[in-house]
């Protein structure tokens, strides 16, 4: 898939001076992330802790002067994104195609049971095997359901917009991997999102650029050669 649409590269002139930008930020704390149980599209809530991590966030994301938010319809997830929504005035648009992924048997088990009772599927996943995880969704599922999301949210952005995507750490990985065209072995080399913390790409001259990962401070203008 590409990565980029027609109407995705038309705000970037050819000397990159207007782009826009999609802030991709994952939920606050919950009780099943302290307990390391995977939590997929189980709808947990946020912790007191995650309320207070996302409205610390939201403060920093606001200073964007987002155009747009886009939330999974999963309550950890949207409690987050009414944070910032509270202080942009912006009304976030829900849809569950922005989940997390679904891995069937896996849900609910904490990492040490996943590696006794599925040890052999959690290998080939880590070794970058197409597996459904507990009879689950393939990653490449997962990006072709999330990424076509994204990209019509940006469609609807002016020029020089930002589009604040609130999701989930899986989900984040394979949409940024999709809309970079990276193989889908190559996902896992970006890493996780710590709770709370975002991603930002950006438009450039081929397509989009990954400018900040698992970022919890606003992005500094990159100065020198490789801008």
């Amino acid at each position: 898939m590409s990565a980029t649409s027609d109407s995705t590269t038309s705000s970037t002139t050819g000397t990159g001076k207007t782009s826009r930008k999609i802030v991709l930020w994952r939920h606050g704390q919950t009780a099943w992330n302290l307990e390391r149980r995977f939590q997929g599209s189980t709808d947990i809530e946020l912790t007191e802790t995650g309320v207070a991590q996302a409205r610390r966030a939201a403060r920093l994301l606001a200073s964007l002067r987002p155009d747009a938010i886009v939330s999974s319809d999963l309550r950890r997830a949207s409690a987050t994104a009414a944070e910032l929504a509270s202080i942009t005035g912006l009304t976030v648009t829900h849809d569950e195609a922005l989940r997390e992924t679904f891995a069937g048997e896996w849900q609910g088990l904490t990492h040490d049971e996943i590696l006794e009772k599925y040890g052999d599927q959690y290998a080939a996943w880590k070794r970058g095997e197409a597996v459904r995880r507990g009879g689950g969704e393939l990653e490449t599922e997962v990006a072709e359901r999330a990424a076509p999301v994204v990209l019509a949210h940006v469609d609807r952005l002016p020029p020089s917009g930002t589009l604040v995507v609130v999701s989930h750490g899986g989900t984040i990985r394979t949409t940024i991997g999709r809309l970079l065209g990276l193989d889908s072995y190559y996902w896992e080399g970006l890493g996780g999102l710590s709770n709370c913390c975002w991603s930002v790409l950006g438009e450039g001259a081929r397509g989009w650029r990954l400018m900040e990962h698992n970022a919890g401070t606003l992005p500094e203008p990159v100065l020198g050669d490789d801008d």
